[in-house]
């Protein structure tokens, strides 16, 4: 008899910061359930941000450098996460790579102000401006956060997190798939205003297939009002046989998840 090999996963994940983290969390379950060897191979500076994120990682998972010189691609130096591209090249808040303009930022703001609701905000800044740029007040309606009805996060915030607390009603979302998985897990129903990649197909199915999600409008170019902010709010989060029915479903979804 021959002596069986050891079985080896080699994991290459795009370089932005919403695939790294959950390729880690995939060979961590990996190595849960199979004596499988994982290599998780990606460039010298996500390879040390994995590194510090996985410090209670499986023995069986380990890590492979992949040389990187951003100026052969003609990026600049030290650029080897799409987050730290130059806005020339890249169009990013909903989520960790989509931003919308100030006009929309405004609405948004305006529409959450008048349904009244308390909310949590990680906001960046709007698209035309870097993502690392200072937060400018004029951004948002005068007085906003001083008004206090939410909170204006204006950095990375902890999402699962925050949907893990019982107060949490809605979430609006890019619908990512890395979010949308997040906020159904808890079963909290979504608010969808997708922008790119395959977001439209995503909030379709949580629309039409689910019923766990109102989709408020999408696209980067897409005109909203302050009053298609409100109307969407109340219709997920006023209590009414709409509201709770999608409420019901999300838990469901959540207890499957």
């Amino acid at each position: 008899m021959g002596v069986a090999k050891e079985q080896h996963i080699v994991m290459l994940p795009l370089m932005p910061q919403c695939h790294l983290i959950p390729f880690l969390a995939l060979a961590n379950q990996i190595t849960q359930r199979f004596p499988f060897k994982i290599t998780i191979v990606t460039t010298p500076l996500n390879l040390r941000y994995l590194q510090t994120a996985a410090s209670n990682h499986s023995p069986q998972i380990h890590f492979s450098e992949l040389p990187l010189n951003a100026a052969d691609h003609g990026l600049p130096p030290k650029t080897e996460n799409t987050d730290a591209l130059p806005l020339n090249l890249s169009r990013r808040t909903f989520g960790s790579q989509n931003t919308v303009s100030q006009h929309q930022m405004m609405a948004l703001a305006l529409g959450l102000e008048d349904s009244g609701r308390p909310f949590i905000w990680s906001i960046r800044p709007p698209t035309g401006f870097n993502s690392r740029d200072e937060f400018k007040p004029e951004w948002l309606p005068e007085g906003f956060e001083e008004r206090g009805q939410g909170l204006v996060v204006r950095s990375w915030a902890p999402q699962l997190e925050i949907f893990c607390h019982r107060s949490t009603g809605a979430f609006v979302s890019h619908c990512g798939w890395n979010s949308v998985v997040e906020s159904l897990s808890q079963g909290v129903p979504i608010i969808g205003w997708p922008l790119a990649a395959e977001q439209g197909y995503n909030a379709k199915m949580l629309v039409e297939e689910m019923g766990v999600c109102v989709e408020m409008t999408r696209g980067v170019e897409s005109q909203i009002s302050r009053e298609d902010v409100k109307r969407v709010i109340e219709e997920v989060m006023d209590g009414g046989s709409k509201a709770v029915e999608m409420r019901k479903k999300a838990v469901a979804v959540g207890e499957l998840i």
